[in-house]
């Protein structure tokens, strides 16, 4: 193989933040694939602001960036030929996606593989086993991993996959153990090539132990969570409360929201204004985040799961009202300086920030598979 770096092609991108940690941990990303057209205009407008080259291969939106498309028909040729054409280079290849999950979400629809965005996964299954990256990276709920029902359809993508010539690896991992402000599980699968495996000189029986799931992690869960964490306090608004004694204080949403300057931030003044019950605001305790609506963060606490649909709503620590978007890409890990434009919908800035991989998670994710590669490509 020639001097060469590995490329990736990105599907069901949003605004490009699993992208972003395998950028910024050496992969290209030369393909970037996303149906919903707001989510798209927000991935392109991020990397002009973060100065990032447009993908080799383009932006593929709208009709052409349905995933089922891809599989048949005039979309999958192309795909095909640009896929082939990346190979001529003797490129390392890759897939990365998350398909939606909510069909699978143990608080969401939960239709499982009948559901809309549940066929999903099954599409995006079928397109790495038809076109045979070298190594793919799939992301969903834990609820596809954990639930009875959805684990079967999980085993029979997983079969799949393996007839198709994968060797597989999988994890259930927590952002929060890759220093990530927020408590939220997702099943990751990754999977190489036999031929590859081979090519590059591993032993895909030891698969298991040379891709290192644990290197990356920076605090280890049992730990985290056993830490003496605030619990909650009666609301004051604009009050001072000092940092508690015992805790990893960069785990804490109030770190991050000073780490990225959120109230000078392009985004701080995005967030929805209460139609009513502004004194209901007011009458949550700080960090008091039990009820399905209304969780209200502590400052000096991780953040709940970031998920912003569904009536959930996230109110700030010590102000009254809903946190901002600038706040929450800070609990996604965000660099300061990534930025969703103006004009898109605060219903589609919350919805593309809580579809989205944590960026600290997905550069861990991303250094994990680039160092079991530089492990046995002596290229890299």
């Amino acid at each position: 193989m020639s001097n060469s770096f590995p490329c990736i092609f990105s599907f069901f991108a949003g605004a490009g933040f699993l992208d972003l940690g395998f950028e910024n941990n050496g992969f290209k990303v030369v393909y970037v694939n996303e149906i919903f057209p707001p989510f798209m205009s927000a991935y392109r407008y991020s990397r002009e602001v973060l100065n990032l080259p447009s993908p080799e291969y383009g932006y593929h939106e709208g009709e052409a960036g349905d995933i089922t498309k891809l599989t048949e028909g005039i979309e999958a040729q192309r795909l095909w030929e640009l896929i082939q054409d990346c190979r001529k280079s003797h490129h390392i290849l890759g897939f990365i996606g998350g398909p939606p999950c909510p069909d699978f979400s143990i608080g969401g629809k939960n239709r499982g593989y009948l559901g809309e965005n549940g066929k999903l996964s099954a599409a995006y299954v079928e397109l790495i086993c038809r076109n045979l990256p070298d190594f793919f990276l799939f992301e969903n709920v834990k609820g596809l991993w954990r639930t009875i029902k959805h684990r079967l359809f999980y085993e029979s993508l997983k079969q799949k996959l393996q007839q198709a010539g994968y060797i597989l690896t999988e994890r259930l991992i927590n952002a929060i153990e890759y220093g990530v402000p927020q408590d939220r599980d997702r099943i990751i699968l990754v999977g190489f090539q036999n031929n590859f495996i081979k090519n590059i000189g591993a032993n895909n029986l030891l698969l298991e132990t040379a891709f290192s799931w644990n290197k990356q992690i920076l605090y280890l869960q049992e730990k985290v969570f056993a830490y003496p964490w605030s619990k909650s306090e009666p609301f004051q608004q604009d009050s001072i409360l000092p940092c508690p004694d015992g805790i990893p204080q960069e785990l804490t949403v109030e770190y991050w929201f000073r780490k990225n300057d959120v109230l000078n931030h392009p985004n701080a003044k995005h967030y929805f204004q209460p139609r009513a019950g502004i004194i209901k605001f007011a009458a949550i305790d700080e960090g008091d985040d039990s009820k399905k609506s209304f969780k209200r963060l502590h400052r000096w606490r991780y953040s709940p799961t970031a998920c912003y649909g569904n009536n959930e709503v996230h109110l700030h620590p010590y102000k009254i009202r809903r946190i901002s978007v600038a706040e929450a890409l800070a609990i996604q890990s965000l660099p300061a300086n990534f930025v969703l434009p103006e004009n898109m919908s605060l219903t589609n800035m919350f919805k593309t920030i809580g579809n989205g991989v944590p960026y600290l998670a997905s550069k861990a994710l991303a250094k994990t598979i680039l160092d079991f590669l530089a492990i046995n490509v002596k290229m890299l």
